[in-house]
């Protein structure tokens, strides 16, 4: 139904207008008593074989909505009746900021793929602490923080500690966002000592409360494997909890559209079907490569179940989507997670 009658009808909105209505739908569900129960009943796959532990937390299932679609920490209780495993909040910055200049989000339907340029917009920390003090249930939240776009790199560690300390009663784990190509200089923060400087601060707070959270670090798709190297290293020095691959990218791996209307698009990052092959090659780089000495969220280019285990054969430990549940539709988490009991029924 949803592929056959409402996406159609969607597409024909502009992508960030329909994502506001989305939003606005899922908050009437909400609040309609009754619904989000029955929703939940319909969507969720409840096995005890498809529970994950990682870093001290019980996944319900290993299937969650990536950071970008709950900006704001205002449907994490929906998203969670559609049957996600958990949601991540963000990218959060300390201050609101409006992002980019619109338009900034593009769809390409042949390619199955999306760009954006959206640019951190938020309403900042203190609303998403607003929202995330309304959680009624256990879903399993993750906070995605980033720096605000006018905060110089040399001071940004300040950024990302006002939010990890902000966040902390809040969420149950963190992300930190240093790979989004939509903040100019972002890309300067993933140079190993920028980030050594960032994440061992973020740990001096953490190891300083009564229990601890668990930290990941989000990376871009377009490293090369000395990078990657280097990523491996940073996660043992710092000791940091794991790694989510991968964020947008900022190449054009585009079959169906031809140069002038790439280029007529501009700047943003890449997501959908384009980087699902280049994210799973470095899932199991990180995973072959450390011996699997850390967990790994894969996300990028999952919209079937198939997509989904290709991850986590690769050694994803969880996956997550975003574009898939745009061009999919809400059974997306349903359809992967009764394919992995199918798989394990098989194997």
């Amino acid at each position: 139904m949803y592929k056959s009658l409402l996406r159609p009808i969607f597409f024909l909105v502009n992508p960030e207008t329909i994502h506001h209505w989305v939003m606005g739908l899922l908050k009437i569900f909400g609040s309609i008593p009754g619904l989000r129960s029955a929703l939940k009943w319909f969507f969720t796959v409840k096995d005890n074989r498809l529970e994950k532990e990682l870093f001290g937390i019980r996944f319900p299932n290993p299937v969650g909505i990536a950071a970008g679609f709950d900006k704001n920490a205002e449907v994490y209780e929906e998203l969670s009746s559609l049957g996600f495993g958990f949601v991540e909040i963000g990218t959060v910055t300390p201050k609101a900021q409006p992002g980019n200049p619109k338009p900034r989000l593009f769809r390409l339907t042949k390619d199955h793929a999306l760009i954006n340029r959206m640019g951190f917009n938020n309403r900042g920390l203190e609303q998403a602490v607003v929202q995330l003090k309304k959680r009624k249930s256990n879903v399993i939240i993750g906070g995605n923080i980033g720096k605000n776009t006018l905060t110089p790199n040399a001071i940004a560690y300040q950024d990302y500690e006002e939010n990890f300390a902000g966040l902390f009663d809040f969420v149950d784990y963190f992300v930190v966002n240093v790979s989004c190509p939509n903040i100019s200089d972002l890309k300067e923060l993933q140079d190993q000592d920028a980030l050594m400087e960032i994440l061992n601060r973020l740990q001096l707070i953490n190891n300083s409360k009564p229990k601890r959270k668990p930290i990941l670090l989000k990376i871009s798709p377009d490293l090369n494997n000395k990078q990657l190297d280097e990523v491996i290293d940073i996660v043992r020095l710092t000791k940091i909890d794991g790694v989510v691959a991968t964020n947008t990218s900022i190449k054009r791996n585009l079959n169906n559209y031809n140069k002038n209307e790439i280029e007529a698009i501009g700047n943003g990052g890449l997501s959908g079907l384009p980087v699902r092959e280049r994210s799973t090659e470095i899932i199991r780089y990180l995973a072959t490569k450390s011996g699997k000495a850390f967990p790994i969220i894969g996300v990028g280019g999952i919209f079937t179940a198939i997509d989904a285990i290709e991850k986590l054969e690769a050694g994803a430990d969880l996956v997550q989507v975003y574009t898939g549940f745009i061009y999919e539709g809400p059974c997306i988490a349903k359809k992967i997670n009764k394919a992995i009991l199918k798989q394990m029924k098989s194997s």
